[in-house]
């Protein structure tokens, strides 16, 4: 047939007709449905062997499982309650069974569609064949022969008949074939998409198995600290319990104490009424006394003996007693007379600081592009620093911290020199003797401690406070310390008699800090009541209040010529006042975090702040502008300059000291 113009009747016999062609069919044939049978078993072998992986897999998955996970139980609200019995409920339920046997019937005894496939002549066979193949010239010479002869007559119904059902098997078995291959290649392509699933899964579980165990890990290892804990708490529950004892002890000794001093107080007013009483009598009025004594008693034994003013031995005592009280008269007393010897003198106030001779040159924050940056950070304190100070003479600082202790440091390197520990309670406040030889310090336990760098030891301990103490300051002269409370009140004290010399009351709440005037008598003090006072501590009485803060005053201080003041108060507001006016100059914020501490440069052109935000605001007074500082972790509580201006140290509730310069 692939050769053009052979005749139809000359290849008839190749058309497939004969015995031979037909024996040649079903051979082919044989041979397709053998191919059909493989591809059916090697589909299946596949498949089978595909499920047979993943069951097992699924199988070792659970069984290599050596956790023990708990049975999740039932919601009882979800579970069927059972239904009670009922006669009629039965028969209705048998009833509907029985329709729907019935309606099923039915549906099965409808007669099925069927589909009818007719057998396909032979010329529409050659033709599919020929264009399934692609054979359109072929194609063309065989439908023009083949209409040819049926024109002429030569074919016979033989010849024209249909496909005997062997070609047409062959030819579906051929498309059994391609659709078994196309689903061969998927069923390995899921295949593989299952292989990589699974080892994904794998590594997941992998990985959830051992964080698994480490949260285990965990959990057994916080149990076993918590019964330590426990164990630990339950070996201070007989100390508690003794020291309760011990305190109910002490009370009811201390209410014991009270009776018997405020007993002894009444019977000290009740001999006192008695002496005022007895010293009310004169020398005549003894005298008659005395001339009636012996008619009123003239039955009975005289046993005393009488001066020559008639008086006896208790009207002589009074008259010793009458004596020496007229001789400690002040009036009497001589000119150079001491109270307390030991008391030292206040010098006197000249009001010149001869520091302002030696700064010169502007402040490094002005004279540098940029300002201050961060050069230098350590960590000084276990717990936030309260406060920083610079020693008067050498390249020292000193921190407080609410750690307990104090501590001195080389600055800038950071190096540690000294530990404070003597205080309680958290330290406030500290500063250097204007030699440099002491250091003084306050503390929430309510006392003011001096100590003495050459002893490497406290020397004496202040304690008329009687709540924590703020802040302590050192006067110019090194002979007299002030210091600031919670119990609205500051004292000052003398380093030469060891005593209070002066309490300073006029502040309705806590007085937050204190500070001398440098070469000064004068003192300048900040409250909670939102006010700031000066006072003379020559004398122990205030001279100036600033009214102008609408909150908490939290810190003040002069700058180094003395006619400017510097406030900060807990809601960020800053105010510079005039010392001659009494009035504010500048008010500005830098809120809404609280302002902690202010200091002013050794030029006074330069104010820094300590932020609640956890940066150091740089104010600049001639101009007004505000440059933040930025480098602490948390909040920052204290700052100071150095006397040349060169850096700034600051410190913070980070417990680290920062050096901007």
């Amino acid at each position: 047939m692939d050769k053009v113009g052979v005749p139809f009747d000359q290849g008839s016999e190749a058309l497939g007709l004969s015995i031979a062609g037909q024996m040649c069919i079903a051979i082919y044939c044989d041979i397709w449905k053998n191919i059909a049978i493989y591809c059916n078993i090697f589909i299946s072998s596949c498949t089978i062997k595909f499920l047979n992986t993943i069951t097992e897999e699924q199988i070792t998955l659970d069984s290599d499982d050596e956790y023990q996970y708990e049975e999740v139980p039932l919601d009882e609200e979800f579970v069927t309650q059972d239904i009670e019995e009922d006669l009629d409920l039965a028969v209705r339920t048998i009833k509907e069974a029985d329709d729907d046997t019935i309606a099923t019937a039915r549906k099965d005894g409808l007669p099925k569609s069927s589909v009818t496939q007719r057998p396909e002549v032979v010329d529409d066979f050659v033709r599919n064949f020929l264009v399934r193949m692609g054979m359109h010239r072929t194609l063309d010479c065989f439908q023009t022969e083949w209409y040819e002869l049926q024109q002429r007559g030569l074919l016979h119904e033989e010849d024209v008949g249909v496909v005997p059902d062997i070609y047409s098997r062959n030819q579906d078995l051929d498309h059994e074939v391609k659709f078994f291959k196309q689903e061969v290649g998927k069923y390995k392509d899921a295949a593989m998409k299952a292989k990589e699933t699974y080892v994904k899964l794998r590594k997941e579980r992998d990985y959830h198995r051992m964080h698994h165990k480490r949260v285990v890990q965990e959990k057994n290892k916080l149990i076993n600290d918590i019964k330590r804990l426990k164990r630990h708490y339950a070996q201070y529950e007989p100390t508690l319990q003794q020291l309760k004892k011990k305190y109910e002890v002490a009370m009811k000794e201390k209410m014991l104490s009270k009776l018997e001093k405020d007993r002894a107080v009444g019977q000290v007013s009740g001999l006192q009424s008695t002496l005022k009483s007895m010293e009310s009598f004169k020398g005549g009025s003894a005298k008659a006394i005395s001339q009636q004594a012996p008619q009123t008693m003239s039955g009975q034994r005289r046993n005393w003996e009488m001066d020559d003013d008639g008086r006896g031995p208790t009207q002589r005592r009074l008259a010793i007693e009458r004596m020496k009280a007229n001789s400690a008269d002040v009036g009497n007393l001589p000119e150079n007379y001491k109270r307390h010897p030991n008391d030292a003198e206040f010098p006197d106030d000249l009001g010149i600081n001869p520091q302002l001779a030696t700064v010169k040159a502007p402040t490094g924050h002005l004279a540098r592009s940029g300002g201050f940056r961060l050069s230098n950070t350590f960590q000084a304190h276990s717990h936030p620093i309260s406060n920083v100070t610079l020693h008067p003479r050498k390249q020292i600082l000193a921190t407080t911290s609410d750690d307990h202790t104090w501590k001195m440091w080389a600055v800038p390197s950071g190096d540690i020199i000294m530990t404070g520990e003597g205080h309680t309670d958290w330290v406030s406040d500290c500063d250097f003797h204007p030699s440099g030889s002491k250091l003084v310090t306050s503390s929430g336990d309510t006392t003011v401690k001096i100590w003495d760098f050459s002893k490497a030891e406290c020397v004496h301990t202040f304690t008329d406070h009687t709540h924590a103490v703020w802040g302590c300051s050192w006067h110019t002269c090194g002979d007299f310390v002030a210091s600031c409370s919670m119990d609205n009140t500051c004292k000052v004290w003398d380093l030469q008699s060891l005593r209070c010399r002066y309490t300073l009351r006029g502040h309705a709440d806590s007085v937050n800090s204190i500070e001398f005037l440098p070469y000064s008598n004068t003192l300048l003090t900040s409250s909670a009541d939102k006010t700031m006072s000066l006072w003379d501590a020559r004398a122990g009485l205030c001279a100036q209040t600033f009214y102008g803060h609408m909150h908490s005053v939290n810190h003040c201080t002069f700058n180094l010529k003395g006619d400017t003041i510097a406030s900060c108060d807990s809601y960020g507001i800053i105010k510079l006042w005039d010392v001659r006016a009494v009035a504010p100059m500048v008010s500005f914020e830098v809120g809404p975090h609280p302002a902690n501490r202010v200091a002013f440069d050794p030029t006074g052109a330069v104010l820094a702040i300590a932020s609640n935000d956890s940066t150091v605001k740089m104010y600049e007074v001639a101009s007004g502008r505000i440059s933040p500082l930025v480098g602490h972790e948390d909040a920052v509580q204290c700052l100071t300059f150095d006397k040349s201006g060169e850096f700034m140290v600051s410190g913070g509730s980070d417990n680290t000291v920062r050096i901007w310069s």
